[in-house]
């Protein structure tokens, strides 16, 4: 990864002081499966606190087994009584139904270039772009993903960059011509930026 941390600093003087005041790459994957997805589609817009209870309560419904015939063998006003949104509850049981049919296979996403994993994964409902970009980032671990539709990146480079409003998808695909091939190592270190502890 130094190779990407040197690439990012003599490219972008802004990356390199925002890469000096964060530090250490410090990236934390997940597993490229069934139960990652899932766990995407209950955080989709709430807070981290209230996602984790609602998930933690759908993994216990399911037994500590997060599989798709799980998911399936549970009835749908059980998922909505464990706090899922009647939305949320359809996404994963048809996130659920992709991968027990095969039309998702997990273990075979890993071969595929981005724009196919982004084409098979956003067939399922509920599963957009941004949720496959960080899919990809995070479980994949594909080095030059530059999530476009992220509101954090886009609020993390108007403040970095001093823009007077954020930019445009084009504008930031413009931007990330010198991060690459290491978009997603500019996106971590761009979400870090808007921290506090990141002194910026």
């Amino acid at each position: 990864m130094q190779d990407a941390i040197h690439h990012l600093s003599r490219n972008d003087p802004v990356l390199s002081q925002i890469i000096e005041r964060v530090g250490k790459y410090r990236i934390r994957f997940r597993e490229p499966n069934f139960e990652t997805l899932v766990k995407a589609i209950v955080f989709q817009q709430l807070s981290g606190k209230v996602a984790n209870v609602i998930y933690q309560r759908l993994l216990a419904g399911v037994g500590g087994s997060m599989t798709p015939l799980e998911i399936l063998r549970m009835r749908p006003d059980r998922m909505r009584r464990l706090g899922l949104s009647k939305q949320k509850t359809t996404y994963i049981r048809d996130l659920a139904r992709h991968a027990r049919d095969r039309r998702v296979e997990f273990e075979a996403l890993a071969a595929l270039p981005d724009h196919e994993v982004i084409e098979r994964l956003t067939q399922v409902r509920g599963i957009g772009v941004w949720t496959v970009h960080m899919f990809l980032i995070f479980a994949l671990r594909r080095n030059d993903v530059l999530p476009t539709g992220d509101l954090g990146i886009r609020n993390a480079i108007r403040k970095a960059y001093g823009l007077e409003q954020l930019p445009t998808p084009a504008e930031m695909e413009e931007m990330a011509g010198k991060w690459r091939p290491y978009c997603s190592v500019a996106s971590w270190y761009l979400w870090r930026s808007l921290e506090p502890d990141a002194n910026l």
